[in-house]
């Protein structure tokens, strides 16, 4: 890899749907906030969607330096990197087969000119197939975060990341549980759409941190989709969260 990068986080998950993405997004704006330099590499080749979560879609395609391909920049401290700048049309998918991806990916490891960096944060795409299994090997020392949600069929499949992580001797800097639980904004009382605690629990039986719960919260989406990440709303408690979670993982380096 062409720069010094201090830190390399796999967010991933064992399926899809748990938000990766929006908590890979969060934290790395949350990083950055805190005065870090970060960079941001959406590997989920069919669904990149993190130049959208952070407002930078419309930005110029990728530009080229000398042998290296420059990322996006989102703030000063942020920059990113995505397949989506490659394609003409936001609705034009990826029909490739293996070979194809992993030579995009390992192009994405090893010639971006991110400069020096605090952290790098990976999205990588749900599963334990080739790409996980690529950016692992790329990355050597990347430590691993997982990302699950409540009910069982998450739970189950994120054992299979953890063991997945484990098995490529990753470290695990923990566990986060996404959707949580919701309040309702009209009575204040807390209903578990998709159960809660189950994250916790799977994190105690693998010997693994539990970094924490996000819950459900109607502000994320809208924010995702606005190109506003939550964790900009210094007013928002689920902000409060990804900020903490962030200090957590800085303390973990």
């Amino acid at each position: 890899m062409p720069n010094e990068i201090k830190n390399v986080l796999l967010v991933f998950s064992g399926k899809g749907g748990v938000g990766k993405s929006t908590v890979a997004t969060n934290l790395a704006v949350a990083l950055s906030q805190k005065g870090l330099r970060v960079g941001l590499l959406d590997a989920d080749i069919h669904g990149p969607n993190l130049a959208l979560m952070l407002g930078v879609q419309d930005k110029e395609t990728l530009s080229y330096g000398e042998d290296l391909i420059m990322p996006i920049e989102v703030n000063e401290n942020l920059f990113l990197i995505s397949v989506s700048y490659l394609i003409p049309e936001t609705d034009t998918p990826i029909i490739w087969r293996g070979p194809a991806k992993m030579k995009l990916i390992e192009k994405f490891v090893n010639q971006i000119d991110w400069g020096d960096l605090d952290y790098l944060i990976v999205d990588a795409p749900p599963g334990t197939g080739d790409e996980p299994l690529s950016i692992a090997q790329l990355l050597p020392g990347a430590k691993a975060v997982v990302i699950t949600t409540p009910q069982d069929v998450s739970l189950l499949d994120s054992m299979k990341a953890i063991n997945f992580a484990k098995k490529l001797k990753l470290e695990i800097v923990g566990l986060i549980e996404n959707m949580s639980g919701y309040k309702c904004p009209h009575c204040g009382k807390i209903v578990d759409l998709f159960k809660s605690g189950g994250g916790e629990k799977i994190a105690q039986k693998y010997g693994i941190p539990f970094l924490g719960a996000i819950p459900i919260d109607p502000k994320v989406v809208i924010s995702g989709d606005s190109g506003h990440p939550i964790v900009k709303d210094n007013d928002s408690s689920t902000a409060k969260i990804f900020l903490s979670l962030a200090d957590i993982i800085i303390k973990d380096k």
